[in-house]
């Protein structure tokens, strides 16, 4: 069986992303093209699949986690705060963007409520994750015979 962590990171998440965009489980709401991702950014994404890459990295960050909530998962997507020449301040990410996402993948049904810890993935998440992540796999042992053994 073939784990997201035994594929690069980068590359899982630009086909999980297309999977997500082509499936429909997700889409960004019309604010979306106007929204900060933290405090600690300037300006809004620039990326047009921005809403799609970001969704594919909470889904895999909710499968390594086990389960996790939001307010979590903005620490996880937060950064350091520019405040001039006063010292660097840790800032959490935007939870709402955070939010509808999580939301999103409830939706699709990629992820579910766990107890009153926040949310995990469901089997089909599961199942998507651990499909895209044998494909590359496959993909990339093509290019490299050596990768061939973790199939």
């Amino acid at each position: 069986m073939v784990h997201p962590n035994d594929v690069p990171t980068s590359a899982l998440l630009t086909k999980l992303a297309g999977e997500l965009k082509t499936r429909g489980a997700v889409s960004p709401p019309p604010w979306a093209e106007f929204a900060k991702t933290g405090v600690h950014k300037q300006r809004a994404p620039v990326a047009t699949d921005w809403w799609y890459l970001r969704s594919a990295s909470v889904l895999r960050k909710i499968y390594l986690k086990g389960y996790i909530g939001v307010e979590r998962l903005s620490a996880e997507y937060g950064g350091k705060r520019d405040r001039g020449s006063a010292p660097y301040h840790a800032r959490t990410g935007s939870r709402a963007v955070l939010r509808e996402i999580v939301q999103q993948l409830e939706k699709a049904g990629l992820l579910q409520p766990y107890k009153t810890f926040g949310r995990r993935v469901s089997a089909s998440g599961q199942k998507l994750l651990d499909s895209v992540s044998r494909d590359l796999l496959r993909a990339l042992a093509a290019e490299r015979p050596a990768l061939a053994k973790y199939l």
